[in-house]
Formats: C-alpha cells, sequence, structure tokens
C-alpha cells in the first residue's frame, strides 16, 4: 500500500520522524539543496536582468542522483510532506522540491516544525499549509543579490587588487574591521591620574570637589590635591538600596555565538555545527530526540507549552519563590517572529541526563543553552547595593558594595554570569563620623583605543546594526579568516593588507552601496518582500539600477594595482621581474609582458606529511590541474594512495586505516569513524 511520503533535508532526521509519525509515512531526506542558480547569462550570473530577473535554476553537482530517487519515492506515493527547516532558506528548498518533481497543491504539502519531538512533529502535521510564496521570493532575491554583488565585485577585485572576492554583507563587515583598525592607529593616548583612600577594609577613590565631578589631567594636579588631603575622612553619607538582576532572554543565534565565544571558546562555525547535531537529534537510551529547538533564529519567543512546563518545572524544583514569568522583548524589528529562541525540547532533559549521550562539546553547548533558557523563566536576583560617600576637606569620595541578598535566576546560572560580593564594613558601628586612613595614594593612568573585534564582538555589532541574518555571521566569519582579508591575534581580528586594499578600493567607487546603512535597508526590503509588502524584482530592478552603472565606472576608472617587483632581471630581455597573479596562484614573471612571455620555474618545495600506509612512500602535500590541493604518496603511479583530506599519523581504532582532518572534524578514510578535533 502506498503511503505517505515526508522529504526533510538531513539523513539524520529520518529515523526519528519516521517513527513518530508510524507506518502510514516513509521519511527521506534531500540531503540540503538540490538546485542552485547557474553560471549562464550576462555575467554568469544565472538571472536574466533584461527579463524582470528570472532566475536560470540547475541542478547542484552530485544531486541527479537524489533527485532520481526523489522522483521514485514520489511516484510509489499517495501524498508529499515537504518537511525542510523552518526558515527562509528550508521554505525555498521545499519550493525547488516541489519544483524539480513535478509535485502540485493537490498532492502535497509543507509542514514547519521547530524542533524534532513527537509531539512538535505530530501537532505539525495537524497545521500543514501550501509553500509561502512570499518567503521564497525573499530567500532567491537574497540569493540574487548575492550572485550579482558577489560575481561582479569578486572580478573586479581580482582585476584591480591582490583580493579574491567581495560580497554584500563581507564587505560591509570587513569595512568594519578596517574602520576600527584605523581607529586604533589614530588614537592618541590621554594622561590621566586616579587618587584613592587605603583603608583597612576597603579602598575609596576621589571623584569630585564640593558638587562638581573632578579630572585630573597631571601629576602636578595630583600631587597639588595630595597636599590638600588629610588621613581623616568624614562619613558624609551611607545609601543602601535594593536592586533587582533580571535574567538574559532565550539565545538567538547571534547571542548564542557570542557566549560560545566567549565562554567556551568556540568559533561561530563550530558552535552552529554542534547546534545543528543537537537540533537534528541525539540517540538517548531508549529513542533518538531533537534535544533543542532550531538554531537559526532572532526571536526570542518561547513556546506556551514550554513555558507551562518550565514554571512547573521551577516551582517543583526551586521553589515557589524562584518562578518567574515570560519577558517582552522591546526588539521587534526584523524579527522572524515565527520562530521560538533556541531552547531545550524538554525542561526535564536536564543537563546531566543526557551528558552520557554527547562528546564533551556538545555537553558543554547544551549546557549553556539548558540553564540560560531556565533560567530566563527564574525570578529577580536581588542584591542590597552600599553606596558611601567620604568628605575630605570638600574632596569626595565613594566606595560601593554589593551583596547577593536572594540569588533568584542566578541559582542556576552563576556559572555563566560574573557576580561579586563586595562587603564593606557597617558604617554604623563607627563611634564619630570620622574614619581615618592607613594611606592616600596617586596612580597614572593613560585612555586606552577602541579594542578590536572579536569574532563575537563581532558578530554582535553586526546584529545590532541590522547586517546580515542568523544564518550568515558564521559564514561571514569564515570568509574573512579563509579570504586572507584578516588575521586572528589573542582571538581579536587584525585586517591585513589586502583586506584594507579591498576596503579601501571598494569605498572608491561603492561607498553609497558598501556601507551599513544600504546592507541595513535591503534586509529590510527582504523583510518586505517576505511579509508581502515589497515586489521581490522591483527591489532588484532599482538595485541594479544603481549598481550596475558603478562597476561599469570602477572597471574603466579604477587604477589597476602595481605588481611587486622581485628585484631580478628577465635573463630573456633584462626588465624586472614581477610577482603576478594566476589561475592556480601567484608566479614570477617578466614585467614586459606581453611582448616578452618569460615565466621564472620555481623548484617546488616537497612537504611531507607521513608515511605512506601501503608503501614504503611519504604522503607529501600535491596540487590536482586545477589547483587544489591534495595529498598523495611520492611513489606515484607505482602507489596510488591519495586523500582529498590531509592524513595525520594516527590510525582509526575502529578499522586501522588513516584518519584524515578537515576544519575541526577527524575522520577516517576508509570507514564512518568521525570525532571531533
Amino acid at each position: 500500500m502506498a503511503k505517505n511520503l515526508v522529504i526533510v533535508e538531513s539523513p539524520s532526521k529520518t529515523k526519528p520522524i519516521e517513527k513518530y509519525l508510524g507506518s502510514d509515512y516513509h521519511v527521506v531526506s534531500s540531503k540540503g539543496h538540490i538546485r542552485d542558480l547557474s553560471t549562464k547569462g550576462k555575467f554568469g550570473f544565472g538571472v536574466d536582468v533584461e527579463n524582470g530577473f528570472t532566475p536560470d535554476y540547475v541542478t547542484i553537482k552530485g544531486k541527479k542522483k537524489v533527485i532520481d530517487e526523489l522522483k521514485k519515492d514520489v511516484k510509489n506515493s499517495k501524498f508529499v510532506y515537504l518537511a525542510t527547516d523552518p526558515d527562509r532558506e528550508g521554505e525555498a528548498i521545499s519550493w525547488h522540491l516541489y519544483d524539480c518533481l513535478g509535485l502540485n497543491d493537490s498532492n502535497s504539502l509543507r509542514v514547519v516544525f521547530n524542533e524534532i519531538t513527537k509531539s512538535a512533529v505530530l501537532e505539525a502535521f495537524k497545521h500543514s499549509r501550501k509553500i509561502d510564496q512570499n518567503l521564497v521570493n525573499s530567500q532567491e532575491t537574497r540569493r540574487i543579490l548575492d550572485r550579482i554583488i558577489g560575481f561582479r565585485l569578486s572580478k573586479l577585485m581580482q582585476a584591480k587588487t591582490d583580493g579574491s572576492s567581495a560580497g554584500r554583507v563581507q564587505s560591509v563587515a570587513l569595512k568594519l574591521v578596517v574602520d576600527r583598525e584605523r581607529e586604533i592607529e589614530k588614537f592618541n593616548p590621554e594622561e590621566y591620574w586616579t587618587i584613592q583612600g587605603i583603608f583597612n577594609d576597603f579602598e575609596a577613590e576621589l571623584y569630585g570637589f564640593k558638587n562638581d565631578k573632578i579630572e585630573i589631567k597631571d601629576e602636578v594636579e595630583a600631587n597639588k590635591i595630595l597636599s590638600k588631603l588629610s588621613n581623616s575622612f568624614e562619613i558624609e553619607n551611607v545609601d543602601k538600596k535594593v536592586q533587582n538582576r533580571k535574567s538574559k532572554f532565550p539565545y538567538i543565534t547571534s547571542t548564542l555565538q557570542q557566549d560560545a565565544s566567549n565562554k567556551l571558546g568556540f568559533n561561530a562555525r563550530k558552535t552552529m555545527s554542534i547546534a545543528q547535531k543537537l537540533y537534528e537529534g541525539i540517540e538517548l537510551a531508549d529513542e533518538t530526540v531533537g534535544s533543542i529547538t532550531y538554531m537559526r533564529t532572532d526571536s526570542v519567543r518561547l513556546s506556551d507549552e514550554f513555558v507551562s512546563a518550565t514554571l512547573k518545572y521551577i516551582e517543583a524544583k526551586y521553589g515557589k519563590e524562584y518562578k518567574g514569568h515570560v519577558k517582552v522583548s522591546k526588539k521587534t524589528e526584523n524579527v522572524q517572529d515565527a520562530h521560538e529562541g533556541i531552547r531545550p525540547t524538554s525542561i526535564n532533559r536536564d543537563p546531566l541526563s543526557v551528558k552520557p549521550y554527547l562528546t564533551p562539546d556538545e555537553y558543554k553547548l547544551y549546557k549553556m543553552i539548558y540553564y540560560r533558557a531556565l533560567s530566563s523563566l527564574m525570578n529577580d536576583a536581588k542584591t542590597e547595593n552600599t553606596t558611601v560617600t567620604l568628605n575630605n576637606n570638600n574632596y569626595k569620595f565613594k566606595v560601593n558594595g554589593q551583596v547577593l541578598i536572594f540569588d533568584g535566576y542566578l541559582k542556576v546560572y552563576q556559572e555563566y554570569e560574573d557576580i561579586e560580593n563586595t562587603i564593606l564594613p557597617s558604617f554604623e558601628n563607627y563611634k564619630s563620623n570620622v574614619i581615618v586612613a592607613k594611606d592616600i595614594t596617586k596612580e597614572q593612568h593613560f585612555t586606552k583605543a577602541p579594542a578590536r573585534y572579536t569574532e563575537a564582538k563581532l558578530i554582535k555589532e553586526m546584529e545590532e546594526l541590522g547586517i546580515g541574518r542568523p544564518s550568515t555571521y558564521a559564514k561571514t566569519m569564515d570568509t574573512l579568516k579563509s579570504r586572507g582579508y584578516v588575521t586572528i591575534v589573542d582571538k581579536k581580528f587584525i585586517p591585513t593588507e589586502i583586506g584594507i586594499e579591498i576596503t579601501d578600493k571598494l569605498q572608491e567607487c561603492f561607498s553609497h552601496l558598501i556601507n551599513v546603512k544600504y546592507t541595513a535597508d535591503m534586509e529590510t526590503d527582504l523583510d518586505k518582500i517576505a511579509t508581502g509588502d515589497a515586489v521581490w524584482n522591483d527591489v532588484l530592478a532599482k538595485f541594479y539600477d544603481e549598481f550596475a552603472p558603478a562597476v561599469t565606472t570602477a572597471f574603466s576608472k579604477m587604477e589597476k594595482k602595481a605588481p611587486e617587483e622581485t628585484g631580478e632581471k628577465c635573463p630573456e630581455c633584462g626588465n624586472p621581474l614581477v610577482i603576478r597573479k594566476g589561475k592556480y596562484g601567484k608566479f614570477v614573471a617578466c614585467s614586459n609582458y606581453p611582448e616578452c612571455k618569460y615565466i621564472k620555474n620555481e623548484p617546488k618545495e616537497i612537504v611531507e606529511i607521513c608515511d605512506c600506509p601501503n608503501c614504503d612512500g611519504k604522503i607529501i602535500e600535491k596540487k590536482s590541474k586545477r589547483g587544489k590541493v591534495f595529498y598523495g604518496c611520492n611513489n606515484y603511479p607505482k602507489c596510488k594512495t591519495a586523500y582529498w583530506d590531509k592524513p595525520i599519523d594516527e590510525k582509526c581504532p575502529n578499522c586501522e586505516g588513516m584518519l584524515t582532518i578537515k576544519k575541526d572534524q577527524i575522520k577516517c578514510s576508509s570507514c564512518d569513524y568521525t570525532k571531533e578535533k
């Protein structure tokens, strides 16, 4: 008997979802995207810009077999449910499947669930719907924009600079890094001094004279003030206030990436990779279940069911006084509120209970997500803050103390949030109103330049400025690093010469397009397309009318960077030799090209990686005809051992095969064994 077919993106989702739905359903995977823009037509855009920006889609390389299998599954099914991820990209993938597999509204529907649990999946199938074409249009407009800008600006940068690429979001993010570096270079430190009264149990700092604040510019001024002070201080005022300390909202994509960087040392790509695994499902003792909700979101909303269950959990485990309430975010602009914040799929699945089933990194990230969501629904912490003002010959000193009097949400979240008790003596115990200092000191300081961006701070800045979306942050960080536009020193981004050159060249001709405001406004336009308040090809036409002439002008007027001379002379014509850029990397050639076509043949450096596992040779670094690095035996062609990923001198614990490394994952070249680096 024919079954209902469900198509998801990831193969890891198929088994748990099929189990939830029962015997009438067959769940298969598209393994991600199946189609993309072709490279045909004007400038290889794969878009007919003269006819309403009509896109031309082609099957992604290697996906024909997947599509053929899906077509067979559709033919043998009575109904098809498209259950790709719950965001605009997922909506677009569903539309591509719908179009490519020849589906129609009578034999298919779209299903969206924010978590992979039985209750969420079954509930989602009760609310299946048609594909939202507005969401599809928004996503495809983003893709077309990125293709047009990326192709044209990258070609321009390759022709005029040493850079290899430019893009709508990446180039604005790079500009933030370059602008910050220039702020640092221009910064002139200013001297200032502080004066402290040193007492047995605390220190008090000078802040004012009479009713005015005071700034001490140099040592002469500091010494002048010191000469007017005695060791006796009058207790002028003791102010005590109880203040509430509120918990934070549940994680969204950007805040998760920031905290994972600051608290766990994960980069954005690693964070999203681990979160993807937690979302798609972990194997517990008796079930496979998604442990967190969808991790690409900019909404902090929590479902009513989760809120209700969590408030009951808090009251039962910690007491009624710890039970809080749902906080409402004031930030609603550009938020896709159909999503939830990132949270555990069950509050009863506490970190310790699932720790045996997770890798150490998965456990760290899950624990942080779990306690952030739990604490967001707990009561405020309360601190008693004491401010003491001391008077010394009309010079005012101040000291602050803080004592936690009710831990509230910090009961579960103190590990992730710094709070220190600063206990002051009881000033009411002094018989007189005077306290004597052990010493009064002065200290020189200098103002500090703005801090360079860390990955976490750059993501935070991009989010606050409205640049990019949850799915773009990690990719943007990777691009800046992989293109050599930034270097990382002490986790801080420093622009390279190429990064600065790219930014300056783009600003010569595209300052009206490659800037924060234009990029943020474009995100707003994409949101309007998603809600049906803007027409997708009208947005593209308006953009292209500005962009195309600017590119034409740039190709003709932008000065090309002169090639770097090596200091050698051409052996054939005597002109200087220079470093040129070719399809497969840099090479040394005559500056008198095309009259002289001399190219210097550089001796190739042999980089040994490890012993060959199949002969007595060595695995060395090689390059394919297209310039791609791979690793093969130096006894080729007698030994044809080769790997695309870099081998490491370690055997697989399962099959004794060669282990290779790619990014942060180690995998076996012979079996399915994998582990995190």
